[in-house]
């Protein structure tokens, strides 16, 4: 349960916030594929687009390459497709 309220939420002692420089085509289209597919074993790729388009924010990486469990409305997902 406590995995999917962190999933959920992350940490919310440590605020985090995405530059829109890393917001590329491919990155978008990947995170609107991966949340409409509910595809959340793609949530690796999503990091490393991310990181390819200089993202080096450790939580944002680090979430989107964990184990999970990874469920629609993860913080990270929505973070980067700007519904959170």
């Amino acid at each position: 349960m406590i995995s999917f309220v962190r999933d959920i939420f992350g940490n919310p002692f440590c605020p985090v916030a995405v530059d829109p420089s890393w917001l590329t085509s491919d990155v978008i289209a990947l995170a609107t594929g991966i949340y409409v597919e509910r595809a959340f074993d793609r949530l690796p790729i999503l990091a490393d687009a991310l990181q390819d388009a200089g993202c080096d924010n450790d939580d944002i990486l680090n979430h989107l390459r964990g184990d999970g469990p990874h469920v629609k409305g993860c913080w990270a997902l929505d973070l980067v497709l700007g519904k959170s």
